[in-house]
């Protein structure tokens, strides 16, 4: 599809633009510049045409941390996209620090529109001409927040993207999300994975706010990877950025198929490891255990001594995939996509019913079954496979109240033997037979 990015100076409501293109609440608003670090994709639609929009980081006029980061982020972004948003605040009229946007994107000879942000009313109108200044011919007061002609804007927009019906091809896409507590090496695995600097990588924690998706093709399979806010603890939480960061990297678990848990290889298995770890099997996602950094351990056999901690200090996850990298180095990372694409496969993996009541009959039949304590024992009369990803398994039996965990544990691990289902949560329900 088609591209459009949306540049200009900090807090001057680009984010906000952004997500009244997208329809939903995408990237972080908030009244500090400089909130927005990487470059954020979502999908448009307009009058029957779809298109990506891009949302960067402000082009910061004074030095930072993150200044050079952040342009060249903007820079890829211009780069890559078929037509760009400048916006500016119409109130505060044009500043040095938009022009040197202008000047940006003047060199790119990519169609430049100019939306004069946060003109709320039509009287105000007058105050956007100042922008033709910039020598672009194309300028839109809008108001991102009051939704102030966007209609006009996406109609100048879509004009101005290439004429072609560009449909979306039908690509089987794996949808990957890169989760782990902050400063584990999330975004330098995005962009080892990726082979480009996709993501803004620093060595202070807590860098990435956003999450970025980036499409990339590894062993000839199309993935879409997600980066994202290393999540901590609630009580650790001390702005509402971070509160809203942590909300979306739950979010981007919930539209994954395979989760990357990454973890530190000198110090795994942290409580909030295992609540990552908890989350993505509460949302029947995939899973594949990453222990990075693998290059600073050292010891005596460490590989086999961590697999051990790890398979004791979760044993809930004792169907995880375990892998040691190193992203800075590259290590291991040749053997993610072939790991992901196993556990994706085990995901869809569908038993036949046939199948699944002679495991009934031939396993279950002769163990002891749980009973109540009126000394009713449990009896199960069919099972059947509803769903595959994850995979959802329906017992119906005389009493679903008698069945305990250790039971349903000894089912899901029988389950486990008779397929593989590396890498994938499996979900078992329990209902009572109906009475004719």
């Amino acid at each position: 599809m088609a591209i459009a990015a949306i540049v200009g100076r900090p807090n001057v409501g680009k984010s906000s633009l952004f997500n009244r293109l997208i329809g939903r609440r995408e990237s972080i608003v908030d009244d500090a510049p400089g909130v927005t670090r990487d470059r954020i994709y979502g999908e448009a639609e307009w009058r029957d045409r779809s298109f990506y929009v891009i949302d960067t980081g402000g082009i910061l006029g004074e030095e930072s941390a993150f200044s050079a980061g952040i342009r060249a982020h903007v820079e890829a972004a211009i780069e890559e996209c078929d037509a760009i948003v400048m916006v500016l605040d119409g109130q505060a009229g044009v500043t040095a620090a938009d022009e040197e946007v202008a000047h940006l994107l003047r060199r790119s000879r990519k169609p430049v529109i100019v939306a004069a942000n946060k003109l709320d009313d039509i009287k105000h109108d007058d105050s956007a001409n100042e922008a033709y200044e910039l020598g672009f011919e194309h300028v839109v007061p809008i108001s991102a927040l009051h939704k102030r002609n966007l209609e006009d804007l996406l109609d100048l927009l879509t004009e101005l993207l290439p004429d072609e019906k560009l449909q979306e091809e039908a690509t089987d896409e794996v949808r990957l999300a890169i989760v782990g507590k902050p400063n584990v090496g999330k975004s330098s695995m995005l962009n080892g994975l990726a082979g480009a600097e996709r993501s803004l990588v620093s060595p202070v924690a807590g860098t990435t706010r956003d999450p970025v998706d980036t499409a990339v093709t590894l062993e000839g399979q199309r993935f879409r990877i997600v980066d994202t806010a290393g999540l901590r603890r609630r009580g650790r939480m001390d702005s509402a950025l971070e509160y809203y960061s942590f909300v979306r990297t739950l979010a981007a678990v919930d539209r994954c198929d395979v989760a990357l848990l990454l973890m530190d290889a000198q110090d795994p298995c942290t409580d909030q490891d295992k609540k990552i770890a908890a989350h993505v099997v509460e949302k029947g996602k995939g899973l594949v255990l990453i222990l990075n950094k693998w290059d600073l351990v050292t010891g005596e056999r460490p590989g086999d001594n961590l697999t051990k901690r790890i398979r004791d200090d979760m044993p809930f996850l004792s169907w995880a995939p375990i892998l040691f990298t190193s992203a800075k180095s590259g290590r291991g990372l040749q053997r993610i996509a072939q790991t992901v694409l196993a556990v994706r496969e085990a995901r869809r993996r569908r038993i036949p019913t046939n199948v699944l009541n002679r495991l009934m009959r031939d396993v279950l039949a002769f163990d002891r079954l749980p009973s109540n304590r009126k000394g009713r024992s449990l009896r199960i009369y069919y099972c059947s496979q509803a769903d595959t990803e994850p995979p959802t398994f329906i017992f119906f039996v005389n009493e679903p109240d008698i069945v305990n965990t250790a039971f349903e544990n000894h089912v899901r691990n029988e389950l486990r033997r008779l397929e593989d289902f590396t890498g994938t949560p499996l979900r078992v329900f329990w209902r009572g037979k109906e009475k004719e």
